[in-house]
């Protein structure tokens, strides 16, 4: 309010406020759906030694996402009298709270299913071999790609060309370097924040496509071809 918007109503700061404490409530909600039932059931002795491995990993991580988000928000609530820039969190630190974040709801996934359902008993042929390891570079891929929207999000990337496939009138803008040193550029310029989103994204998406083509040479088993459909789907629709 000090620095950019003046003209806020009071209406308008209780939006945002909401917005937040809705966010916060919700992760605090989501911590202790987890934590309540995992303590109860390791009380009564159901969880094996190797789940409550897993299960004491997936509490830290529940505990080191709430830590991760004050750490973030602190940022934007820093006093910066070097910087006439619009007020904002940092993008480092929004980048790890929804990686953190992303990495815990994988994991918890991850858990539940192999817990729910039987793993396929399949041979190890060489085929398979290669659909796994191209489903887990896949996945980094779109990990990655996660990951590079936060830093558009954190710098208001987004708002500095609205044109695809080209930026502006060009293929590669000018400003793509503008930034010294070279590596800078890559987390700090927001015109190279939005030109690799925008490759990371058609990488992924092209990445997809090929595991789904690639899959349907191999005879998986129907929940398999299921799972590499929605994937495909999905990736579409993003």
């Amino acid at each position: 309010f000090n620095s950019l918007n003046h003209d806020m109503t009071l209406t308008e700061f209780k939006f945002i406020w909401y917005m937040e404490y809705s966010h916060r409530m919700w992760g605090r909600v989501v911590g202790l759906a987890y934590i309540l039932p995992a303590a109860y059931f390791w009380r009564k002795g159901w969880l094996s030694r190797p789940m409550k491995g897993c299960v004491l990993a997936l509490c830290g991580l529940v505990c080191f996402q709430g830590l991760l988000g004050w750490y973030m928000v602190k940022s934007g609530l820093e006093e910066k009298p070097d910087s006439y820039d619009i007020p904002r969190v940092s993008q480092y630190r929004l980048a790890a709270h929804l990686g953190s974040a992303l990495v815990l709801y994988s994991a918890s996934l991850w858990t539940g299913l192999s817990l729910l359902l039987p793993q396929h008993k399949l041979p190890e042929s060489h085929q398979l071999l290669r659909l796994r390891q191209f489903a887990h570079g896949t996945t980094a891929l779109i990990f990655l790609t996660a990951l590079s929207g936060a830093f558009v999000a954190g710098l208001d990337a987004g708002l500095v060309y609205n044109s695809f496939p080209k930026m502006g009138e060009r293929w590669i803008p000018d400003d793509l370097l503008a930034f010294s040193p070279v590596l800078r550029n890559i987390f700090e310029n927001p015109t190279t924040v939005q030109f690799d989103h925008r490759i990371l994204g058609i990488a992924s998406v092209t990445a997809v496509t090929a595991l789904y083509l690639f899959s349907r040479k191999i005879l998986l088993p129907r929940r398999t071809r299921m799972a590499v459909t929605s994937l495909l789907a999905v990736a579409c629709m993003q």
